[in-house]
């Protein structure tokens, strides 16, 4: 069998996702090559509590899998060759002598440089092949090209994001205004199609009314009175009572949000959460929440005693979106104690009510989380592997909302293209047959004054990052 390609692959590819190296070999045609350094800094990770740290412990136990078929211990080149299943060849590549030194106090500018040796020996190495260096490290690229070698990210990352179209707007007479409610959409929208989950009927007179689309294409006509009867805190703009509608009607198994910084989502979500588990649909609310900073400081907060301590400043959030639901449930306030810990005292209520649970990602291995809503914050910031892991926990009687914003990415291992907000984002374009989706996205900030300030200033510059 001829091989076509042979991929060089730095560890922030390993550290993604170790599974795309099956994709990467395509069968048996393409050669994957692992730098004695990469081996070295996943030797690292692997000790983490992280997700990075359980990528590299994947790719450890892929390597004890793999056959040795040869030892090349020749000049200038070591290359140990190895079968990982029947399709998979996967070689270890190391140089006798580096022409880079190891620098301690530039000690990963110093392991690129020695990568990049080896992606350009690999060149004199496999002459009849075409070597393509794979790093989602854009400097890295850049410098692969000072070695004459060809540099690509992975192919994931230039796919495309397609345009949504979850509020859709649909001119109609009003004197059908009435006549609307559970009616099947497709009788007044032909082009109706997956992921047109909520309508504007506009009719010429200028009057509109609103509804959201329940799977099987059924109208639900938006009654503010009726939808959100009850409730402290209410949606205030036409998006926000979508998404609440769409959690309070509890048609939905998972919800996907793409939303701006201020707009209400983890408020929105939070008030909706509660009132499911007050109604007795669920047990208890799961708070979920990926930060860079997990993966950043796992190393370090491994060492903190208990998880509360570990991951307080990663539930920030949470704690402040409980704060404000407690200032509006508390009718009046207890002179006999200090406003803050009236304000605490309800928070803690509110947890033992709600049953909220904390759940950092690497505490759900092993885990099946049932009959609860589970809250996936901030999860731009998340991979397609953890975003797996979650919702594999889930059995079916629980209900996920997943939130976030593309506009804000801090993980340096994914982008706009390949985090796990996305790729459910992507999957509202498709026809589900074992799970119900909902999506919107929330454009607009709620929080106040600063937050529309820094919009109109900073704009949207982050959006393609």
């Amino acid at each position: 069998m001829s091989v076509n390609k042979v991929y060089v692959l730095d560890t922030n590819i390993i550290l993604h996702n170790t599974n795309f190296i099956k994709e990467l070999c395509d069968g048996g045609n393409n050669i994957i090559v692992i730098p004695e350094t990469v081996l070295i800094e996943l030797e690292d990770f692997k000790k983490n509590f992280t997700e990075l740290g359980y990528q590299a412990r994947s790719f450890a136990r892929m390597l004890a899998s793999c056959k040795v078929v040869e030892v090349d211990s020749g000049e200038p080149y070591r290359v140990v060759k190895m079968q990982y299943e029947e399709d998979i060849a996967i070689h270890l590549f190391s140089k006798t002598i580096y022409t880079s030194d190891i620098d301690s106090q530039f000690i990963n500018e110093s392991n690129d440089k020695r990568i990049l040796e080896v992606a350009a020996g690999a060149q004199e190495y496999y002459p009849d092949y075409k070597v393509i260096f794979l790093s989602l490290d854009v400097y890295a690229r850049m410098f692969g090209l000072f070695y004459n070698v060809t540099v690509e990210s992975l192919r994931e990352d230039r796919s495309d994001v397609p345009e949504f179209e979850f509020v859709k707007q649909l001119p109609i007479d009003s004197a059908l205004f009435n006549t609307l409610d559970k009616k099947l959409i497709m009788e007044y929208d032909p082009e109706y199609h997956n992921g047109n989950y909520c309508y504007e009927f506009v009719s010429p007179d200028g009057n509109s009314e609103h509804a959201i689309i329940s799977p099987g294409g059924i109208i639900h006509m938006l009654n503010e009175e009726l939808d959100f009867r009850g409730l402290e805190i209410k949606p205030i703009n036409l998006k926000q009572k979508f998404f609440m509608k769409a959690l309070l009607s509890n048609m939905y198994d998972i919800h996907v949000i793409d939303a701006r910084a201020g707009s209400g989502k983890t408020l929105m979500a939070f008030v909706a959460a509660m009132r499911l588990v007050t109604k007795g649909s669920y047990e208890k609310i799961v708070y979920v929440r990926n930060s860079i900073e997990s993966v950043d400081k796992g190393a370090d907060v491994g060492y903190l005693s208990g998880n509360d301590e570990k991951f307080r400043i990663y539930n920030m959030a949470l704690y402040d979106t409980l704060e404000f639901i407690a200032k509006k449930k508390m009718k009046k306030r207890d002179n006999s104690q200090e406003p803050q810990v009236a304000i605490e005292k309800k928070v803690q209520e509110m947890i033992t009510k709600y049953n909220i649970e904390k759940l950092w990602p690497g505490e759900a291995r092993g885990r099946t989380l049932s009959n609860a809503i589970v809250i996936l914050d901030e999860w731009q910031n998340s991979s397609n592997n953890t975003t797996q892991l979650i919702l594999s926990r889930l059995d079916n009687n629980c209900k996920a909302i997943v939130i976030g914003s593309n506009r804000q990415i801090d993980n340096m291992y994914l982008n706009r293209f390949n985090n796990g907000l996305t790729s459910l984002l992507k999957q509202t374009k498709k026809e589900q047959t074992h799970i119900s989706l909902f999506a919107i996205e929330l454009d607009k900030s709620v929080r106040g004054k600063f937050s529309h300030f820094a919009d109109d200033i900073f704009g949207d510059g982050d959006k393609h990052k």
